[in-house]
């Protein structure tokens, strides 16, 4: 009954956590930890696509297009940082 709700939350909770990963990760490593991402992207992509719930299938998909829009993200915040700083 609320599960759009509760994963509208989720949504909003994991593009915050995952905007300050990115921030920290990259600042710490560079753009190395893009391989984890990329891993467990794919891993919940399968995840999805194997589930027989149409729930845990949207969560899982929702999960998997998360972490890898965030290795593009990893490749983008070093230009991103640069024009922060060059300003």
């Amino acid at each position: 009954m609320y599960i759009g709700i509760g994963f509208g939350l989720y949504v909003l909770f994991t593009i915050g956590l995952y905007h300050v990963l990115v921030v920290k990760l990259e600042e710490r490593f560079g753009t190395g930890p893009w391989i984890v991402f990329m891993l467990l992207g794919v891993l919940c992509l399968f995840l999805s696509w194997q589930t027989s719930s149409q729930t845990v299938s949207m969560w899982w998909g929702y999960n998997a297009f998360l972490n890898l829009w965030t290795v593009k993200e990893m490749f983008d915040q070093p230009r991103r940082r640069q024009m922060s700083s060059a300003s």
